[in-house]
């Protein structure tokens, strides 16, 4: 039987609330401080863990407070076993979710400084946050009494079924993880697919892959496709690259001549144009007798993928300019149509059958 409840209980609890109210209060004042302090630090990771601490530190103090006071007052065990599992599950529920922003904080923070690109992590981050949510719900139906091995193996038969509903979302799914885990391709690439959609990567996330073209529209591949197909990534392992240009001279230009005008073009264009690559040693080869010209390959050297076609054009029309000062011939495709006379054959006449004329005689008799 429990005691009759007095006024030095409710001065006691009133005293175990008032403490965690100050406790919060102090701890979050605190908290701020050290923020504050966390911001001028080059880790991030401090700075997502004092955030964390700023939501959970108060209502734990809060909850602490109201537990004192529940164990102060006169309460029967049913009511006092009541209070204290409202208690436990709400903390539960504000540490996993203080849990979840700190640990996708943190993938957030490594895969940055891994890639130095933000929007590769959001597949890891969502992920992560989902689990420890899960986690979390386990915990707090648990605490309640609620058995969750009937759960668990109903979400094992629940999960074959929705896996089978599902096979095209799960394979973006694991296709997306994939891609990220292996670093074959990573947000600010330049990748040009088999099927021929090309452009930066613009995000990555569980279910698709975010491409913006050089016309600034945005392709959206899913994560299956991309991991099936044949793909060239012209950022990986470096983003410098050479480029082909193919020239043809007449055939009876001087080569040597040819040659040394052609590099003071492109020593001309490298350093004058913006993304060309001065450093690069330029290479010029002869390779084929064509029909009317003698071709070769200019091969430049270029800052990234979309430098090239500034360069390229640069590259032509002073090459072309500078040519036609220097007297050398780009001759155009000519060929060459010989037209030969019928053959004439000789004509026979063919003659002419006369019909045999019939005898006088044998007229008059059909008469008669």
């Amino acid at each position: 039987m429990n005691r009759a409840l007095t006024l030095d209980d409710l001065i006691l609890a009133g005293i175990a609330l008032a403490a965690g109210l100050a406790t919060a209060f102090c701890s979050r004042a605190l908290l701020r401080w050290l923020a504050k302090h966390a911001k001028r630090t080059r880790w991030s990771g401090d700075d997502v863990l004092v955030d964390a601490l700023r939501g959970v530190v108060p209502w734990a103090a809060i909850a602490g407070g109201a537990a004192a006071a529940a164990a102060v007052l006169p309460l029967t065990r049913t009511v006092q076993r009541t209070v204290n599992q409202c208690l436990t599950v709400l903390l539960i529920v504000v540490v996993t979710l203080s849990a979840a922003r700190v640990i996708a904080g943190l993938v957030r923070t490594v895969t940055q400084s891994r890639s130095g690109v933000a929007g590769s992590a959001t597949i890891f981050v969502n992920i992560t946050r989902a689990l420890v949510w899960a986690i979390g719900f386990l915990v707090v139906l648990q605490t309640l009494g609620i058995s969750i091995a009937p759960l668990l193996t109903a979400l094992g038969v629940g999960g074959l079924a929705v896996a089978l509903a599902l096979q095209d979302t799960l394979a973006n799914l694991f296709a997306g993880v994939h891609i990220l885990a292996s670093r074959t391709v990573q947000v600010g690439d330049y990748i040009r697919l088999s099927s021929g959609e090309e452009g930066y990567v613009e995000d990555i996330n569980w279910r698709q892959t975010t491409v913006r073209a050089l016309s600034n529209n945005l392709v959206v591949i899913p994560n299956g496709q991309l991991a099936k197909t044949n793909m060239t990534n012209f950022t990986r392992p470096e983003q410098q690259l050479t480029i082909l240009v193919q020239v043809g001279v007449a055939y009876d230009s001087d080569l040597d001549h040819v040659e040394r005008v052609t590099n003071e073009v492109i020593a001309e264009v490298m350093t004058e144009v913006t993304g060309a690559l001065p450093e690069h040693e330029p290479t010029i080869r002869f390779h084929t007798f064509g029909d009317s010209r003698i071709d070769f390959t200019v091969i430049l050297g270029v800052a990234e993928f979309s430098d090239q076609y500034r360069i390229k054009h640069e590259f032509i029309k002073r090459l072309h300019r500078r040519y036609r000062e220097e007297g050398i011939r780009i001759p155009a495709p000519t060929r060459t149509v010989a037209l030969q006379p019928a053959p004439q054959h000789d004509t026979v006449p063919i003659p002419q059958q006369r019909r045999p004329e019939k005898a006088a005689g044998e007229t008059s008799a059909r008469s008669s």
